[in-house]
């Protein structure tokens, strides 16, 4: 208040100095002093002035720059003049730092928000990317967005270079760009479709899928409402699952006439033996030896099937301990040898030292080693060489055994064959009976059972070399 009132009285004063001087002398000497006197008191005046005032300004001007560098809050003036000012700037200053603090609060908001985005769409990739069926999603402009590695596999694509290209060049097949583009023009947002679809690869083979297509919603556009603005394919490989439903009922359907065979003989030689067509002992008997050898045919033939049915569901109790396959196939050999000669056949072994064993069932082992030893007595014909041997690589840390015949051998197209079920070369049928099993079970015994290899080598008219490899144990 004081100071307000020095500025104020500060021309009054100087006026009334100036009026006292010309009271006080007549002469223009004494007047002149005065008005002189009243001018440079209300200078001093004047000049003391701008000095507080430009103090205060620069004391305004030093706390914006605290303000500015964030050491302060507000202005701090203490001339009544500039306090105003100071009060509109603290104002300002109050409402630009809280614009600034909602500013940054929407913006850690918004880096919050992108981040679980973010992590979202990445978990979204990764459920993708791991799925072993085919993913292919696509955008309102028929465009891929996201696929796979099942899905660059099926259709021949690279990930990289797809990615935000039309489906129409990355795809190249016209009936799955023609599903994808008329699910994206359906109306129905929760539109869903599941179709058969058979697809030739590059190689040429063919392969068969079942196609889910859902529609990814738009929900964006308030005016139309919701429409497909995308699409999601699901392609599930069926093609091992149609060969399996497909050998499933070729395994049914030659069981059936397997057990047919056998059965349809009992059935006959039985019904003339009720006949009486049997009038003497020699006709009975060899009625009975024929009802004994399909009865006992028909239970080798049930034998092998339970067998090949529990190596494959993995039911059977396997007992694999450290063996000798060299004794092994000496026992089956000993058992073949009456059979062999029976034909003239001679049979040759060659085997490796007792010592070298493998961690094996003994009786599976046993078994696969007869079936593999009758095949080569039925197929050699009479005055024929069998070569039984077993080998040991120590390099590969395996044991090998291989049954060597001279008989009638097998074609080359009926070699990719000869271990399914029931299969049987036509070239053979007539030299020897069986059911077609019994390669079938030797691979199972030695590729599911003991993880070894199974292979076959034949020439027409030459004979054929069928043999195993098994690990040797430590």
């Amino acid at each position: 208040m004081i100071r307000r009132a020095l500025y104020i009285l500060a021309p009054l004063v100087a006026a009334l100095l100036g009026l006292a001087a010309l009271l006080l002398s007549r002469s223009p000497f004494s007047l002149s002093t005065a008005a002189s006197t009243a001018a440079l008191i209300a200078g001093a005046i004047g000049l003391w002035r701008a000095h507080t005032l430009r103090r205060a300004c620069t004391g305004i001007i030093s706390h914006l720059q605290q303000v500015s560098t964030g050491r302060a809050v507000s202005i701090d003036c203490r001339d009544q003049d500039l306090q105003p000012l100071a009060a509109a700037i603290n104002a300002l200053l109050t409402h630009t730092q809280s614009a600034l603090s909602q500013a940054a609060l929407r913006s850690k908001e918004l880096e919050l928000r992108l981040k679980v985005t973010d992590a979202e769409r990445q978990h979204a990739e990764a459920i993708i990317y791991s799925i072993s069926d085919a993913v292919l999603v696509t955008d309102a402009f028929d465009e891929l967005v996201l696929a796979n590695e099942s899905a660059a596999r099926a259709f021949d694509f690279d990930l990289q270079t797809a990615e935000r290209s039309p489906v129409a060049r990355v795809l190249k097949d016209a009936r799955l760009i023609a599903l994808i583009r008329e699910m994206r023009q359906a109306t129905n947002r929760t539109e869903r479709r599941v179709v058969e679809y058979a697809l030739r690869t590059p190689t040429g083979a063919g392969r068969i899928y079942k196609v889910t297509l859902s529609t990814v919603a738009d929900k964006t556009d308030p005016t139309t409402g919701a429409r497909p603005a995308g699409v999601v394919a699901v392609l599930h490989d069926m093609t091992k699952e149609k060969e399996l439903a497909e050998m499933k009922n070729d395994f049914v359907s030659n069981v059936s006439h397997e057990l047919r065979t056998p059965l349809a003989s009992i059935k006959a030689y039985v019904e003339m033996l009720i006949d009486g067509e049997a009038d003497d002992d020699k006709t009975m008997r060899e009625f009975h030896e024929v009802i004994q050898n399909e009865a006992n045919r028909l239970g080798r033939l049930i034998d092998d099937i339970l067998n090949i049915s529990r190596i494959e569901s993995g039911l059977v109790k396997v007992n694999k301990q450290p063996q000798s396959l060299s004794v092994i196939v000496k026992e089956a050999v000993e058992v073949i040898l009456p059979q062999a000669r029976q034909k003239n056949i001679t049979v040759h072994e060659g085997l490796a030292p007792l010592y070298y064993q493998t961690v094996a069932d003994r009786d599976m082992c046993y078994q696969a080693v007869l079936n593999l030893l009758s095949n080569a007595v039925k197929y050699t014909p009479e005055g024929g060489r069998i070569d039984v041997r077993t080998d040991v690589d120590e390099a590969k840390r395996t044991i090998s055994t291989r049954i060597s015949d001279n008989g009638v051998g097998i074609p080359a197209n009926d070699l990719p064959y000869v271990f399914d079920k029931f299969y049987r070369a036509e070239a053979n049928n007539r030299m020897a009976k069986g059911t077609g099993l019994g390669l079938s079970l030797v691979k199972q015994i030695v590729e599911t059972v003991h993880n070894g290899r199974i292979f076959v080598e034949s020439q027409v008219n030459k004979g054929s070399t069928f043999g195993f490899d098994l690990k040797l144990s430590e």
